[in-house]
């Protein structure tokens, strides 16, 4: 199994910066990506961004050149660079780590971390 920590989240004014870690602990080389998401008030969950196991990294439309997604394996954590933030970033940011990647696409196991809140303010 895999435990995840989030830290990093807060309250920021538009245009500012903030940077999310999300720590991972256990049985961490099974995990093939770690994702992060986020769900604002009202609305459904989205995918944010994503690394794989190999460093590539994929992003939503909506964060493209604004969020950076980077690891250090030493420290076995996952980080998200987000900046010029807007107020509709707001929404509790979600960690993810998914282990044994299937040709499906999915994962055989997936974990998750608390969630972290993001505010931007006007």
């Amino acid at each position: 199994q895999v435990q995840l920590v989030e830290s990093g989240g807060g309250l920021v004014q538009a245009g500012g910066s903030l940077r999310l870690s999300c720590a991972a602990s256990g049985d961490t080389m099974c995990i093939s990506a770690m994702t992060w998401y986020r769900q604002a008030p009202g609305k459904e969950r989205e995918w944010v961004a994503q690394i794989s196991s190999g460093g590539s990294t994929y992003y939503t439309d909506s964060v493209k050149g604004r969020f950076t997604i980077s690891r250090d394996l030493g420290k076995n954590t996952v980080y998200l660079q987000m900046n010029s933030l807007k107020p509709e970033d707001t929404a509790v940011y979600y960690c993810n780590a998914g282990c044994g990647l299937l040709s499906t696409g999915t994962y055989q196991y997936e974990y998750w971390g608390q969630g972290t809140q993001v505010t931007v303010s006007s």
